[in-house]
Formats: structure tokens, sequence, C-alpha cells
């Protein structure tokens, strides 16, 4: 087990505090919880990963014996092979219980994980990309019964099927934040429509958000906007209508409306210069001796994909993660008003609602769809009922997660923010499942909430 912080430039040393972020000094105050320690003489230190940490976890009702499980599981995982290594975070009542780096960050080159390893968030751009959206709305700037139309004109004329008929209703901008939209994923089928549209290089990361608004715009939807839960490209063209109204690129307009404010130093669309150095990479598959196709984040691509290309670490995701608990503030910068996050958090899919054919294989027990108590709002899956999915949680709890392996949840009943870093693509649901297990084992006690 890892638990060291190490920073390229900064020896691993009992005691070692990390006080320079590389972010304007007008954010640091809001990085004052990332200071990280290490494991000394055996015993391991509670550890700050964005947030300050609980004196032990029994302060905020977390048993120390029962995560130990925790650490012991993943770490077999590290030594079978299965997994590289990976990043967890617990925090409960707005410190931090439990956060480990455990393995390898670098399987291949004997790097090991440590808690600032940068991690391809994957899906686990889009709730970002959601909430820099909802920023919008609060300012009047944008509505999410729009048509999509009203943004990008290039959606005022579309198509449904591979016969091209004409859409019966508008795609709006509530479709794109619950994946109503009709659009989908090439990748994910072998229909008609998704044939066509793998030849159409949605995925060029020499391309702009502009550039690819108008492929998709050209392109047939799967299903008739409104009437089908299918995951798609729907981040991606709300990641241009966020550039649209903000007038910024998506990058730029994220940075300060969300990971500037929150000192989310890691995370971007791109692990550049120093930051190179601590980027996680998956292992080599022993099937076709290479490795999982992932981006490489140690240059500056034109996409900044909304649906999927940010990098960033736990400490980060964690301070992501309570500000949305705390209903769209952390250290005194609001974010989001609560009746905002409130409303992301609630089910928005129609009572009528129909589902791809994937929805249930892809995401399994957390899959949102009735038989399993789950929904979706607006940019992540939330729990509607209690007893359906196999999974522990609570209702009212809110998640989602990254096709790399990466995944969070947000359950405001039991006050906790869990983040997984990990870049295992053919572990995730596994992780998934498993970590819910391990997590709510070890929720043994009330938490005692600390507002920051």
């Amino acid at each position: 087990m890892i638990s060291a912080l190490s920073y390229p430039s900064i020896p691993a040393q009992a005691g070692t505090h990390v006080s320079q972020f590389g972010m304007p000094e007008k954010w640091a105050p809001a990085c004052a919880g990332v200071v990280l320690s290490i494991e000394v003489k055996g015993k391991t230190q509670m550890t700050s990963v964005g947030l300050p940490p609980a004196e032990k976890p029994e302060q905020v009702g977390l048993s120390s014996e029962r995560l130990d499980r925790i650490t012991a599981t993943v770490r077999a995982d590290v030594e079978a092979g299965a997994i590289p290594g990976a990043v967890l975070a617990i925090a409960r009542g707005g410190r931090i219980g439990y956060a480990e780096a455990i393995g390898y960050r670098d399987r291949e080159a004997e790097a090991p994980m440590t808690l600032d390893s940068i991690f391809r968030i994957a899906s686990m751009t889009k709730p970002i990309v959601s909430v820099a959206a909802m920023t919008l709305s609060e300012e009047g700037k944008l509505y999410l019964g729009a048509p999509v139309a009203d943004y990008i004109p290039a959606f005022g004329e579309l198509t449904v099927g591979i016969e091209r008929a004409k859409a019966k209703r508008t795609m709006t901008v509530q479709d794109l934040l619950r994946h109503t939209s009709g659009l989908t994923y090439a990748a994910f089928g072998d229909s008609p429509v998704q044939m066509l549209w793998r030849d159409a290089d949605l995925a060029n990361e020499n391309q702009t958000n502009e550039e690819l608004a108008a492929k998709l715009a050209g392109l047939p939807l799967m299903f008739e906007p409104g009437t089908t839960w299918e995951y798609s490209m729907s981040t991606d063209v709300l990641g241009r209508v966020v550039e649209v109204v903000s007038g910024k690129s998506l990058a730029a307009c994220i940075a300060e409306r969300i990971t500037g404010p929150l000192g989310m130093a890691d995370t971007a669309f791109a692990a550049t210069g120093d930051k190179a150095a601590r980027v996680a990479e998956p292992l080599v598959d022993k099937a076709t001796g290479k490795k999982p196709p992932m981006r490489n984040l140690t240059r500056d691509n034109r996409w900044h994909s909304g649906g999927g290309g940010m990098a960033g670490s736990a400490a980060d995701y964690v301070r992501f993660g309570q500000m949305l608990l705390n209903g769209g503030e952390l250290d005194g910068v609001r974010i989001l008003a609560p009746k905002s996050v409130a409303h992301m958090a609630s089910d928005h899919l129609p009572p009528n609602v129909q589902y791809g054919e994937t929805a249930r294989t892809r995401f399994g027990a957390l899959a949102p769809v009735p038989e399993m108590g789950y929904g979706f709002g607006l940019g992540f899956a939330v729990r509607k009922a209690q007893g359906m999915s196999p999974v522990p949680g609570s209702v009212g709890e809110f998640f989602w997660g990254g096709a790399t392996g990466t995944y969070f949840w947000i359950d405001p009943q039991e006050h906790v923010v869990v983040v997984l870093m990990l870049q295992a693509p053919d572990q995730r649901l596994r992780y998934r499942y498993l970590t819910r297990r391990l997590v709510y084992a070890a929720v043994t006690g009330p938490a005692r909430s600390r507002r920051r």
C-alpha cells in the first residue's frame, strides 16, 4: 500500500505539506484542505485529500477495521494483476475519513500510485460540464427548455433514423442534460444509424466543439427527441452550447466558473508540463500485448470533449463532490444555489421514457431504469427507490462514472462523498459494485457534519 504524497519536485517526508498549487493567488484559500500527509512507521496517518482530515475514521462514523478491508481488497487485485492501482477517497461530514493510494500509477515503469496521481476521468467530465451549464442558467443566459437550435442553429432541421424522417419535436437543452436528445454513441451498437455515425470521424482530437456539433447536426438521430434514454454525445453538444452562451472555450469557461474557484488545480483537458509525470496508466492487456486505447494527456488537443475529455485527481473531484453535497458551495465559494443542485439531482426522465438497447447491459445494477430504482437527472443518475438495485445506497444519492474505471457518488442521507480513481476499463462495473459494498459496510455510526 502506498499512501505517501509524492510531488515530483518535493521529497516525500513525514509531515510533508504542499502549499504550492500553481494557481492564481486569489484561489489559494479554496485549496486549504488539499494538504496531504503520509504513512509513518507503518501507521497510516489521517490524510487530507481535497478536504480536512478527520482525527480518525470513527470521528465521522467510519470503522477503521472495516476500512482496512478496502485497502486489503484493492491491494489483492493489484497483486493479482487485475488492476494497476487505484486511489479511493471517502469524505463524510465534510472531512476525509479514508484516502489511500494503492498499487502502481504505472505498472510497467514500476512507479507507485500516489494520492496526487492524475487520471483520465472520462464521463466524469459530464457532471462538470452540466454544472457549467447550470451556472449559465442561473444567470438567465441559458434556458433548459429552449431548443438546442436557439444556440446552435444547425440543429433546427433534425432527422431520425436511417430513413432520415423529419423529427416530430425539437431537441432541448434539458434533453442534452438527461440524455433524451436522440443522439447516441457510434461505438455502442451496430445499428444502421451508428454505422453511419462511424464514418463521420466524431472522435477526431483535432476538431473543435463547433466542428463536432456541425457534424452531429448533419447526421440522423437514433431516436425521436424526448422519447428514449440513450447514453450519448449529448454532453458534447452541451459543451458547445456552453461555449456559445458564455462566449468562451469550454476549457476557459470551466476554469473560470468551477475548477478555478474550487481550487481544482489538476482538473483540465490535458496534463502537460510537470503534471505529465503524475498521469496514471492502465495495464497492458495480456491477450493483445497492448494497453487499452486512452487519450494522450501530455499534449493539448483542440477538442475539449464535454462528454469525456477531462483529467483530474481524487482531491479535485472530492472538492467538486463536496460542493454539490453542500448545495453548491464550498469554502465560502458558491458555484450554484441549493435549488439548482436539488434540481440537478432530481429525476428528469419522462414517465413513458424508453431505453436504448445497451442501457441495461452497459450500466448493470446502476442503470437508470425503473427496475433498479434509478432515474437520471441533469448530468448524473439519481436513486429514487430503496431495495430494487442489488447494490447498497440511499434514496436521493446521485452518481456517475467513466469508461476508464473512474467513479463517484454523493449520498446526502449519509453525508458521504466517495471518489474512486482507477484506469482499468474492463474492471469498471465490478469496481462500482465492489466499492459501494465495501464503503457502506464501513459506515457504522453517525456523521458529525462540518460544513465548509
